[in-house]
């Protein structure tokens, strides 16, 4: 889509101020962000607010924007979690069955589907999050979240750590897992995009 480091510049130029820089980047990925409302099965009202809140969010972002040469799939989550997050703003009393015998009645299999998918979501973004966490950190944190936790005997024996550090080495990998799931593109409260 364009020559390598044209998109950092289109980038820049538009956090700059540059209007024709940012009508090029509308223009190059409009039809990406309308195909991700159509997939989501959204009315034209609802998809022109995804769409819309979509091209709202990169403007906030325009400055923060890590690796600008992938920006389609910045552009892409934040689309779908738009699309998820109206989904289930708006679309939970207005999912039915498409029947002769109900008419506005909620289906629960739609609902339970979109609660998986949303939690889906989640767990995609919380996995994400860390797995950026240090080697060290990840063992500690699988090991003491397991179904059957060994004891902190087993822990030092296992990783190495003496036992009266194992409490606050663990608090420090949840502040870190913490910072990074609040600096994420991702709003853990609300379960979609911030």
């Amino acid at each position: 889509m364009g020559e390598p480091g044209e998109l950092t510049e289109l980038l820049h130029a538009a956090s700059n101020g540059d209007a024709a820089a940012w009508d090029r980047i509308v223009e190059r990925f409009a039809a990406l962000l309308w195909s991700v409302a159509r997939a989501h099965r959204l009315d034209a009202d609802d998809a022109a607010d995804a769409v819309q809140n979509t091209w709202l969010k990169l403007l906030d972002h325009l400055g923060r924007i890590r690796e600008p040469e992938a920006l389609a799939g910045w552009l892409q989550t934040t689309a779908r979690y738009e699309c998820l997050s109206l989904l289930r703003r708006r679309g939970r009393e207005h999912v039915v069955r498409d029947d002769d015998l109900a008419e506005r009645v909620v289906d629960p299999v739609a609902v339970d589907l979109d609660t998986a998918l949303l939690g889906d979501e989640r767990d995609a973004r919380l996995w994400q999050c860390y797995s950026r966490l240090p080697e060290s950190c990840q063992r500690l944190l699988r090991v003491l979240m397991a179904v059957d936790r060994p004891s902190y005997a087993a822990i030092s024996a296992s990783l190495g750590l003496p036992v009266g550090s194992i409490g606050p080495n663990r608090m420090r990998c949840l502040e870190r897992l913490r910072r990074l799931l609040t600096g994420s593109d991702y709003d853990f409260r609300t379960g979609g995009a911030p």
